[in-house]
């Protein structure tokens, strides 16, 4: 039986968003209602798409297929998981102009995914237009709820957990169901070269990066990509962690964005226990 996350009274925000996510866990169930909350922050939702769909033809997930979504579908920052927006965005204005990536553009995507590197994220984000490059791309990926961040702040992009899911199809699934089309039969916008580029980078990400949604799955079998961030005006952490997965042979596309954590360790258990519970709830089809 599916559980709804209650609302939560602010004097115990990180250790009730723990515990509830424990709960969670150990029940094999998450509520698809309102994420955990606390008066000033601390929520967190998940949202799971599977790629393996039996009941599809090729047993991939198919036009119109949409992620299930555990909690409200509401904005979060994006802390740094719009890296992998930021690429999206330079491969496509890339293919755009007829070529590929130059050596000095890989050797800012390259660290900005692997190790997280911000200073080569301010270069690609320059480069892309900031916010009113990311935006005319993601309209093409297929988002529809993401507001990219004011000035040189991309850290700052809002998004949500679906809208996150959205552009993992536009790398990952290659059922022909994403939007936008790029001519080679897969239905996204980014071609067959910048899809696996993106993904290769999100297969080797640092050792100190390995964590998030990759808890629910084979970790050898993970792409993701996180995100963290101490905000400045409560001293509150952003914890957020997308990817692909893989589970018993069966691959899923997961999101899960958090924020109003006492601590990013705190953040990063939370996500990874609601990761946990959501893809496990999936796989039963609950």
């Amino acid at each position: 039986m599916l559980k709804r996350l209650r609302s939560l009274p602010s004097p115990h925000r990180a250790g009730a968003l723990l515990a509830c996510a424990a709960t969670l866990l150990s029940a094999g169930a998450l509520g698809a209602a309102a994420p955990a909350q606390a008066q000033s922050g601390g929520r967190v939702t998940a949202a799971v798409l599977p790629l393996d769909d039996p009941g599809r033809p090729g047993g991939a997930a198919g036009a119109g297929h949409e992620p299930t979504v555990y909690g409200e579908d509401a904005p979060y920052d994006t802390a740094s998981i719009i890296k992998v927006d930021i690429l999206a965005t330079a491969l496509l204005q890339a293919q755009d102009a007829g070529r590929t990536l130059t050596a000095q553009e890989r050797a800012y995507a390259e660290p900005m995914i692997r190790h997280s590197d911000n200073a080569a994220a301010n270069a690609l984000w320059r480069q892309i237009g900031r916010a009113p490059g990311l935006e005319a791309a993601n309209k093409r990926l297929g988002l529809t709820a993401t507001k990219g961040g004011p000035g040189a702040k991309w850290g700052l992009t809002q998004t949500t957990a679906s809208d996150q899911i959205r552009l993992l199809r536009a790398v990952f699934d290659t059922s022909g169901s994403t939007v936008g089309g790029s001519g080679d039969g897969t239905g996204s916008a980014l071609n067959a070269a910048s899809r696996a580029y993106i993904r290769s980078l999100m297969n080797q990400v640092s050792a100190d990066q390995a964590w998030g949604v990759s808890a629910a799955g084979t970790p050898s079998a993970t792409a993701l990509k996180n995100g963290w961030l101490q905000r400045s005006t409560s001293g509150l952490w952003d914890v957020n962690s997308v990817g692909r997965i893989t589970v018993d042979g069966h691959r899923y596309l997961v999101a899960v964005l958090s924020d109003g954590n006492a601590s990013m360790s705190e953040g990063v258990s939370l996500v990874q226990r609601t990761a946990r519970a959501a893809v496990s709830s999936a796989a039963s089809g609950h």
